[in-house]
């Protein structure tokens, strides 16, 4: 008995006394078979994966696949939202609650996943032995892509923390001018590293559709500056990516919203969805799965009643705004058919059926609009209850270009100038000569008239709601009150409530964050 108890003894002591020499590095064991941040970054192939992973934080529900664009279009007097879901209906209403961060909590989590698979590109990348031409194309996608997540977090959040580095866990809130700046820096990084396009490049990125291009860190570059009132820095980096002498307008209004003329010319870029690539189930985020698929949950929000959940419905003010000029044939304007679906004298088909015929035992139905930007409604398929559009989301369109290059002439000095680059987007949908029908505008006429272009043109494509807010609107007596009357969800707008809150977990576990946007 007594030798065991000495035994015993012994064998604690010696325990204590390996624990007591066990080092912390030593406790932290790493699994060999799985890859880890610093074990990942070997070659040209890693380097690739790493910022195809950063691309990815585009198709998840936080982003593209729903979220982004439902917070982009409610806030416009060209959306409107009858949904159950209060988050959502509440978004048009300019009533999003700090308690509630569903659909813009989603968002602001998914654009910070994107900044943070950014930066380790950025901080990775530079280290690699690998060819230096394929490591420039990398490192400017990197710096592209931070640059549009940092663009969706300052324009929609305004005071945001701006991580240039993966390796912290807190970072400070900046200012929204000191957010602006990091957008345009990093988009004048990318212009400097990104290839006009990646035909007949020399690597494994070789002929790739949907990278981010000159022309698209040139393109955001100018949109950063014309949201900051530097028309004419915009002004210029708009004349850059016009003077690529790549980009023009597609002949069909409606190919820039369809499967059917994908990456097309007018394309600058636009969010890659596929109905065939990789699972069948949703990225609605959190750890990546193998059985996630790279489709889109947009049609199915969107779409028209009895065919998907019809959370989002294009407003009277826009189909009104349509009437106001007729083509030069006396038609009405065709893109009010491609934006939305309604009770046309003349019929009007979706997903196999003919309007009029399967609303006509519904009045409220048969009398009402829905979208049809962005839905599978061709025949193709019967409705969008599987949750899988393949429809790539267009996100920078030359159109888009042109107008705010007409705009940034316009501010500058150079009205008589800005006809002809409107004139391109009018001639498109047959419109008249808008320099004979109004001539000799004044600077406020030609803002004015620019408004009501890119109102019709830009429909339910997440344009309108900034557009809103960086004309200063809300803050106009008068045009607040035109916008009241024309879309009743502006009854209930409250100063400072243009943005978005900073989400409260945000503010509960950064301690760097301290200041709540107004109006919260």
């Amino acid at each position: 008995m007594k030798t065991k108890k000495i035994l015993f003894s012994v064998a604690i002591a010696s325990s204590l006394l390996m624990t007591n020499c066990v080092k912390e590095d030593d406790l932290n064991q790493v699994d060999p078979n799985v890859q880890t941040a610093d074990t990942f970054w070997e070659n040209e192939n890693d380097a690739l994966k790493g910022v195809n992973a950063a691309y990815g934080s585009l198709l998840t529900d936080g982003t593209y696949m729903r979220s982004t664009p439902l917070l982009l279009d409610l806030k416009s007097d060209g959306a409107r939202s009858l949904s159950p879901w209060g988050a959502m209906a509440n978004v048009g209403k300019f009533n999003t609650s700090v308690s509630d961060a569903a659909i813009y909590g989603w968002a602001f989590e998914t654009y910070y996943q994107g900044v943070y698979r950014s930066n380790q590109v950025l901080e990775n990348v530079p280290a690699i032995e690998m060819n230096e031409a394929l490591k420039n194309r990398i490192l400017g996608q990197a710096h592209f892509l931070r640059g549009l997540y940092f663009f969706h977090l300052v324009n929609m959040f305004k005071n945001v923390p701006l991580p240039l580095t993966s390796l912290e866990i807190y970072h400070e809130q900046k200012s929204q001018e000191e957010g602006w700046a990091q957008v345009k820096a990093d988009f004048m990084a990318a212009s400097e590293l990104l290839p006009v396009s990646y035909d007949g490049l020399d690597g494994p990125d070789s002929g790739h559709k949907g990278r981010a291009t000159k022309g698209a860190a040139l393109a955001y570059l100018g949109k950063a500056y014309l949201f900051t009132q530097d028309f004419t820095n915009a002004r210029n980096a708009f004349e850059d990516v016009i003077n690529l002498n790549v980009y023009d307008l597609v002949a069909n209004y409606r190919d820039n919203f369809t499967t059917a003329n994908e990456n097309n010319v007018e394309s600058i870029f636009e969010v890659q969805f596929n109905r065939d690539a990789f699972g069948v189930d949703l990225g609605w985020g959190g750890e990546p799965s193998s059985g996630w698929g790279k489709t889109s949950a947009r049609a199915i929000t969107y779409a028209p009643r009895a065919f998907g959940w019809t959370d989002v419905q294009p407003t009277w003010a826009l189909y009104n705004d349509y009437q106001i000029e007729a083509t030069i044939d006396g038609e009405v304007d065709p893109r009010l058919d491609a934006t939305m679906f309604y009770n046309k004298p003349e019929g009007m088909m979706l997903y196999g059926h003919d309007f009029a015929t399967f609303y006509a035992n519904s009045p409220g139905d048969l009398n009402d609009l829905f979208c049809r930007k962005y839905q599978n409604s061709d025949g193709e398929f019967a409705d969008e209850f599987d949750w899988r559009s393949g429809i790539n989301e267009r996100i920078m369109r030359y159109a888009d270009v042109l107008l705010m290059y007409a705009e940034c002439l316009n501010e500058t000095g150079s009205t008589p100038l800005a006809y002809d680059y409107i004139q391109m987007v009018r001639d498109r949908v047959n419109l008249p000569d808008l320099s004979v029908t109004q001539p000799n505008m004044t600077q406020q006429q030609m803002r004015d008239q620019i408004a009501h272009e890119r109102f019709l043109e830009f429909p339910l494509e997440g344009h309108r709601s900034d557009d809103i807010r960086r004309w200063g609107w809300l803050q106009d007596p008068a045009k607040l009150q035109w916008l009241k009357d024309r879309d009743p969800e502006f009854q209930t707008y409250v100063p400072g409530r243009e943005y978005f809150p900073i989400p409260q977990s945000e503010m509960d576990n950064n301690p760097l964050v301290t200041q709540q946007n107004t109006g919260y």
